[in-house]
């Protein structure tokens, strides 16, 4: 067995980052997730120029969410019945390729976006192959958590710097010169995937093809009543809390704030996302983490009631930090889901996780931009609260009728660990294996 080591008086986040596996997923997933964000910018302003159409430039764009849905699903077993570490580089690699071509001067317009396809095709099975190998790295106790929400931090400060970046890139270079920024980043997260971090085996064999094997497994997951409702708190919220950015541009049109309302609009939430994110993490025992959960479920979209008062900038501000802020209940679902699913399915779970929270903020834009048609932007975000909210109380009161009891139930984890709004004990070894694995990006 090798052993997790940390700094005995450590605490919070630097108990994560003492690991030195993690340190080079952290740095994979910078790397990668920079890539991923000059590659949506370069490629939107790729297709408006050879087009002309905004419409092409948003559904380049849009691509990044639908096929999402095709990769969790008939390529899951992918994540499970392969060594991780090799899941994980290859698919830096496959995104590297696609990416490739659109630098290449003259590709039409059609395998731009067909490539755009391929690397949300690859994404899902990336993210979730590296959730689950978290577990094996950090445990499956209270670093995992903060590993999980480290790399969360880093997302969402990724799309408050990105952007920016990407525009200042621009203004320097084309946009097919950019694509070359791309490849190098999913280049280099490979790299670093591949030299800094250990081989494990497969969690589970292959016994029929993959896509019936993803498909089996999909269905295992799902049949489960506790990860069912596990899985949806995962999708749900997210789904009508991305309102308020898909509606960012004709609420700052109706404030009359033009380009630097819509900035600081589309700013604010994921600013309250990481501050809530920071002050869970580190500032609250697992215990509390666990305990809060189910209540900030159902607070986190009430702010959005309050553009019934169709609010100025400020307050649309401070509502969004607040929404934002009630994120953090995914620190405790992170400690549920990885505690509550067989290890030997854990790859295909958190593939499903990660397709379906893309897929259901794909759908939430789209439904928003219709009922904003219908009733106006304020009416669609104190909507999406209203009926979110209901939502999200009906999904905890389940999440509470499932929660395991304490029994012999769960193999292999003393009872006590599963008692309700107690957290599992902290691991400190990583599991048996020839080698260790991860993932970045």
């Amino acid at each position: 067995m090798s052993h997790v080591v940390t700094p005995a008086g450590s605490a919070g986040y630097a108990r994560v980052l003492a690991v030195p596996e993690f340190r080079a997923v952290f740095a994979a997933h910078a790397l990668s997730l920079l890539g991923v964000v000059v590659a949506e910018i370069s490629l939107s302003v790729l297709v408006y120029d050879l087009t002309g159409s905004p419409l092409m430039s948003a559904l380049a764009f849009a691509l990044g969410f639908l096929p999402y849905v095709v990769g969790g699903t008939l390529l899951s077993g992918v994540a499970d019945r392969f060594p991780a570490r090799r899941v994980l580089v290859a698919c830096d690699l496959v995104c590297a390729l696609c990416v490739a071509p659109m630098a290449l001067p003259g590709t039409p317009l059609a395998v731009l976006l067909a490539l755009r396809c391929g690397l949300a095709v690859v994404s899902p099975v990336f993210a979730g192959t590296r959730m689950a190998t978290l577990a094996d790295i950090l445990g499956d106790g209270d670093l995992f958590v903060l590993g999980r929400s480290l790399l969360r931090i880093v997302s969402q400060s990724a799309l408050l710097a990105g952007y920016g970046l990407g525009g200042l890139l621009l203004a320097a270079v084309t946009p097919r010169h950019a694509l070359l920024v791309t490849v190098t980043t999913f280049v280099g997260s490979a790299a670093v995937l591949r030299l800094g971090t250990r081989r494990r085996p497969a969690r589970a064999g292959a016994g029929t093809t993959l896509v019936r094997d993803s498909l089996q497994g999909a269905g295992q997951v799902l049949a489960d009543r506790r990860v069912r409702v596990l899985l949806l708190l995962f999708w749900i919220p997210p789904m009508f809390a991305v309102a308020p950015e898909a509606l960012a541009a004709p609420y700052a049109d109706d404030l009359g704030t033009g380009s630097v309302g819509l900035g600081v609009l589309m700013c604010a939430l994921p600013v309250g996302t990481v501050a809530g994110e920071l002050l869970a993490g580190a500032r609250l025992r697992p215990a509390a983490r666990e305990r809060v959960t189910l209540p900030l479920v159902c607070l986190t979209l009430l702010p959005y009631l309050g553009y019934a008062l169709h609010p100025g900038l400020p307050v649309s501000l401070l509502l969004l930090l607040l929404a934002g802020a009630g994120s953090a209940y995914t620190l405790g679902l992170d400690q549920w889901i990885v505690r509550d699913v067989p290890e030997e399915l854990r790859g295909r779970a958190m593939t499903l996780l990660t397709a379906g929270m893309m897929t259901s903020q794909g759908l939430g834009m789209a439904l928003a931009g219709v009922a904003a048609e219908a009733v106006g932007v304020a009416g669609a975000v104190t909507g999406a609260g209203v009926l979110g909210t209901a939502c999200c109380a009906a999904l905890a009161r389940e999440a509470r009728r499932t929660a395991p009891k304490p029994g012999p139930h769960h193999v292999g984890r003393p009872a006590e660990e599963y008692a309700p709004g107690r957290p599992a004990a902290r691991r400190t070894e990583s599991r048996d294996g020839a080698d260790q694995d991860m993932t970045g990006g």
